[in-house]
């Protein structure tokens, strides 16, 4: 894929959420520093990779669902980081093979590596631009997204492990809300979100962490996570810790914990 944004140089004087995020879930698109600082996250909370996993666990699942019960047929992922198989679409079009897939990410490492995001059904179709979720209207006016997406057709917005990356100070839920704006009814949003709840001291180091290395960030409770699905029709169960969401697991077999995990997840489909 040619793009005039592919000879960017890429930042490795500081370590990048995305890449820190391929080490937790053991990839190889990560540099030195990324590796450094991911590890001094798991030492504070070695739940972090379990958190990541059942974080890419839930996307999937969502995913099947949306597909399978609610005939999503197009998706918008925005902040898709550094491709990891199954990707969104692989999974989508596993369930429906005419399935259509923007993927949305402002890191050049994810846009170096995007044409592993390219491989779709022949039925279907993907794309990636590179966009920042700070400026939705860029991003839902971009060319790449109108060759791809009918915007008067459902569309599930997926926004997995993103928004703690924006601040209060940056509008969190209004970026939501002018994105969900934009999408018909039968839209639907699917949302993971890190947070604080199960363990306020370990995942203060964790901010601590992340706002020294560049990266502000923001966990928030379950009742601030609910927000962001205000005026949603949320599927059951409601706002849940990701491995909790509709599980694909034996009823009775031991999962990780509540703490391990740290990551409220939901579903709601727009009215």
């Amino acid at each position: 894929m040619s793009t005039p944004h592919a000879a960017r140089d890429i930042d490795t004087s500081r370590p990048h959420s995305a890449r820190m995020y391929d080490y937790y879930l053991g990839g190889k698109d990560h540099f030195d520093i990324d590796k450094q600082a991911a590890e001094t996250v798991a030492a504070a909370y070695p739940g972090i990779f379990v958190c990541a996993r059942e974080n890419r666990a839930f996307m999937h699942r969502a995913t099947r669902v949306l597909a399978q019960e609610h005939g999503i047929r197009q998706w918008l992922d925005i902040g898709t980081g550094i491709p990891t198989e199954p990707n969104l679409h692989q999974v989508a079009q596993g369930v429906v093979p005419d399935a259509r897939v923007v993927y949305a990410d402002n890191d050049p490492l994810v846009l170096k590596y995007a044409e592993r995001l390219m491989r779709s059904t022949p039925q279907g179709r993907t794309t990636y631009l590179e966009a920042d979720v700070n400026d939705p209207e860029a991003l839902l006016n971009a060319p790449e997204l109108a060759e791809v997406l009918d915007l008067d057709r459902p569309v599930a917005l997926s926004l997995n492990a993103l928004m703690h990356f924006i601040t209060d100070a940056q509008d969190p839920y209004g970026i939501v809300g002018r994105l969900l704006g934009a999408l018909p009814s039968g839209s639907a949003l699917a949302l993971s979100h890190c947070t604080p709840d199960f363990d306020p001291a370990t995942w203060q180091k964790v901010t601590d962490i992340y706002t020294n290395a560049g990266t502000p960030v923001r966990f928030r409770s379950q009742q601030d996570v609910a927000r962001f699905f205000d005026g949603l029709d949320l599927l059951e169960p409601g706002i849940t810790v990701g491995h909790r969401w509709r599980p694909d697991t034996p009823a009775g077999e031991t999962g990780p914990t509540d703490a391990e995990v740290s990551l409220w997840t939901g579903v709601g489909i727009k009215p």
